[in-house]
């Protein structure tokens, strides 16, 4: 028999086939408006000659609607908002929704804690896909794995199930946040034919179309790492965002240089207390004034001026109103040179400066191809290993992201595996054996052989659960590296240990990293006013003059 067509007046009573009309509770009694008819309209209602149209919707956005908004479990089209649930409606309009990309979850396990008041939508193919990603042993696939255990804690915390949503908590203060929800039924949605639905990222895209379309009040945003998934998105008119999280900066000229360059007046605006003592070869000055708010622990200042004396020191303490300067070694002296080589400009006077002191166990140096990085870390190394005894062999890792198309597995042993990827240390240690010109040929084949004894190539995949004690751990091309990567590696620090992170901002070759979301400038903002580490950006390139002019016009 044919269904009839809906009711057409708002607030009418609905009439089963037979007649019977369905009772009607109290509270919806109250919450039906009171309207003002004309005469004409008050007839007596026909019998209708098939059923109406239901009360809820469809049964398969019932789970749809609870995750979209909260103050209205049941979703219903004809019933007037109450007083009270108009309230809940507009705080939760400022409660946005996030639909959650598989991406975000590899590369976040706990991104579901980020949203703070928020709450956050997991679509079913998602979960498909971690199952996809949770075998093997790289990276990715221990994220899975991760994924699927916290899922699996949430939902056994929850008392209410998940239709409900399962409330989330701050692990660390403990602080409410909002509700993870999953996608508990089947939903179909019109999206262009030329997108098809086979393919897992349109399923994403059509239930945040669904989910937009339910209740048009709320916000609600995709959030993926996948560039051309937020483009398609935004050309459907979505709301899509990139995961901001883990992202420590904006802009990479906004990140921490190391260093500060002082006003010409700076003696003059900062000698009310000027105080000043000797304490072996350094110089130390206690200064109180205006930029002594802007000085970070261990930072490097600087006075250039024509017509002042050049000042370079190390800010080794900051009170609540006063500083105290220490000034360097000059290394850019021959007498002070490491393992022969010296310092060509500031900026490797600065780095050489804190790789060479021993309450400094963590360093970072970032700075452009050619601007001696590896070359000065690399003498740093040998001449505390070697010469000065102060550590007791040398290690070297770098992650494994070609530039070009990969050659496939490598032969050999670790060692002899990583060789090919170590181009830039075989390079400087030539360097450093041959600088000697007065040394044999003996002389620098045994010092070649005692290098290889000291200096060790290690694999980043068999990092994890290892402690160095006293050694120097170099991580080169850092700059690859996520912050749960880099995170993993600096601690596998033991007493003695030193750690130096060398990279390159604008030579990020692992997908869904950026300049802001790079584990080295994570490493290098969370690390800023720690006694024990310091960081310097290199400017100048030292490599040759078609290098320096190659980086600027290319």
């Amino acid at each position: 028999m044919p269904l009839p067509t809906a009711p057409t007046k708002k607030g009418s009573l609905l009439i089963s086939p037979k007649g019977h009309q369905p009772a009607t509770t109290t509270a919806q009694a109250r919450q039906t408006p009171q309207t003002t008819q004309k005469p004409e309209q008050r007839k007596p209602a026909r019998q209708p000659t098939a059923a109406p149209a239901p009360i809820v919707a469809d049964q398969k956005r019932v789970a749809l609607a609870r995750a979209v908004n909260t103050s209205a479990p049941v979703p219903t089209h004809h019933k007037p908002a109450h007083r009270s649930s108009r309230k809940k409606t507009i705080a939760n309009a400022t409660r946005k929704l996030f639909v959650l990309d598989t991406n975000v979850m590899l590369h976040d396990p706990s991104c579901f804690f980020r949203f703070e008041e928020h709450d956050v939508y997991l679509p079913l193919i998602t979960l498909e896909e971690l199952d996809n990603h949770k075998k093997g042993t790289t990276e990715t696939a221990r994220h899975g794995r991760q994924v699927s255990r916290l899922l699996d804690e949430l939902m056994n915390s929850s008392p209410n199930g998940m239709d409900d949503g399962i409330p989330l908590t701050n692990r660390e203060n403990q602080q409410q946040l909002g509700k993870l929800y999953f996608q508990t039924q089947l939903i179909d949605d019109d999206l262009p034919k030329s997108l098809p639905s086979s393919k897992a990222d349109n399923q994403i895209l059509g239930i945040v179309h669904a989910l937009q379309q339910m209740d048009q009040g709320r916000t609600v945003v995709l959030v993926s790492k996948d560039i051309n998934m937020r483009i398609k998105a935004r050309a459907l008119g979505l709301n899509a965002e990139d995961y901001f999280n883990d992202q420590v900066i904006e802009d990479r000229d906004l990140l921490y240089t190391g260093q500060l360059a002082l006003p010409a007046d700076f003696w003059e605006t900062h000698s009310k207390k000027l105080e000043s003592w000797q304490e072996g070869s350094h110089t130390y000055y206690r200064v109180s004034g205006p930029l002594v708010g802007q000085m970070t622990l261990n930072q490097f200042v600087y006075l250039e001026h024509p017509d002042i004396t050049p000042f370079s020191a190390q800010v080794v303490e900051i009170n609540d109103k006063s500083a105290t300067l220490r000034t360097l070694i000059d290394y850019s002296n021959p007498k002070h040179g490491i393992w022969g080589i010296g310092a060509r400009n500031r900026e490797q006077n600065f780095a050489l400066n804190i790789l060479m002191d021993t309450n400094i166990d963590f360093v970072t140096l970032l700075g452009q191809a050619g601007t001696g990085k590896t070359l000065i870390t690399i003498a740093a190394a040998l001449q505390q290993t070697l010469e000065m005894g102060r550590f007791s062999e040398v290690i070297i890792t770098r992650i494994t992201v070609p530039v070009g198309e990969d050659i496939g597995f490598l032969p050999g042993t670790e060692e002899e595996k990583m060789t090919p990827w170590m181009g830039a240390l075989q390079d400087n240690l030539e360097i450093l054996i041959k600088g000697d010109a007065n040394a044999g040929e003996w002389a620098r084949a045994a010092t070649n052989e005692l290098i290889k004894n000291k200096v060790k190539i290690k694999a980043m995949s068999f990092m994890r659960g290892r402690t160095f004690v006293n050694k120097l751990l170099i991580l080169d091309e850092a700059q690859n590296l996520t912050p749960k990567q880099m995170k993993t590696l600096i601690t596998r620090a033991g007493p003695g240990t030193k750690v130096v992170c060398l990279g390159n901002l604008a030579q990020i070759d692992t997908p869904y990293l950026t300049e802001g979301s790079s584990g080295l400038a994570y490493v290098v903002e969370h690390f800023k006013n720690w006694p024990h580490s310091a960081h310097i950006t290199l400017m100048r390139g030292e490599r040759s003059r078609l290098a320096d002019h190659a980086n600027e016009v290319l």
